[in-house]
């Protein structure tokens, strides 16, 4: 019979909270994390499980301590992944943090691809609306990003035809625009060469790998509205998660 899961012990729940922080930007490389006392109060927790949350980053590679002064977040080598992004958006108003620039190389109607087709369920060759993003941080570029709608939407939405960023994130414009509301959205992810124009934009020599990760948002009908496909460079870590393991 199937049986309900415990929960991540306390300490993993503050790691995974500050550790989305960080990579999405909010603690930006070299901000100080709260200390052990703060976040013993914030989270109303002992001391020695704020202090395992602290250790558990340091161990991650995400801070490190300065004797006397505190704790602070190292450079990161990780990228927010699309559910971040939105988490932001939702939170803060923007999907990018203060340390991160965005420029549109494309925004427009093209043949959808078969795989964006498959996923908005569209039928072979339709066209779709193409919005294409670099995200750059200030080490280079992070996330070459580029997000898919039907284009049906262009007349009643036209504001996903401006190579713009709009408040809140494409989701929240649709919902405000249309009444669309996401529901749930369904990750994929694969490793694979770059291809030249992705190379291109993240600055990748010849035969480059790539993370490329597909994201599919539904509404309350389950009707696929938006697809997402972020493609980051070799070695950047998209993916963070803690959870129990029965033995």
């Amino acid at each position: 019979m199937p049986e309900i899961q415990e929960v991540l012990p306390k300490y993993l729940q503050i790691v995974a909270h500050l550790r989305d922080q960080i990579v999405r930007g909010d603690l930006a490389p070299g901000a100080e994390v709260p200390s052990v006392r703060a976040l013993a109060e914030e989270w109303r927790v002992s001391r020695p499980t704020a202090s395992k949350a602290l250790g558990a980053l340091r161990q991650q590679g995400l801070v490190e301590p300065r004797r006397g002064s505190g704790t602070y977040v190292l450079a990161r080598q990780s990228a927010p992944r699309a559910r971040e992004r939105f988490e932001r958006a939702a939170a803060l108003g923007t999907m990018y943090s203060d340390t991160e620039s965005v420029r549109f190389p494309f925004v427009g109607i093209v043949d959808a691809p078969e795989h964006v087709a498959a996923a908005l369920r569209l039928s072979p060759g339709s066209a779709a609306i193409q919005r294409q993003r670099v995200i750059e941080g200030s080490s280079g570029p992070l996330e070459l990003s580029t997000s898919w709608f039907d284009a049906a939407l262009a007349e009643s939405a036209p504001r996903l035809l401006e190579a713009e960023r709009l408040l809140g994130g494409t989701a929240r414009y649709l919902a405000g625009v249309l009444g669309i509301r996401s529901a749930y959205a369904r990750d994929q992810v694969c490793a694979r060469d770059a291809s030249v124009h992705e190379r291109e934009a993240l600055g990748l020599g010849d035969q480059a790998s790539a993370l490329v990760y597909w994201l599919t948002a539904y509404d309350h009908n389950d009707r696929a509205f938006q697809f997402d496909e972020a493609v980051y460079p070799p070695a950047t870590w998209a993916f963070r998660l803690e959870y129990p393991i029965a033995l």
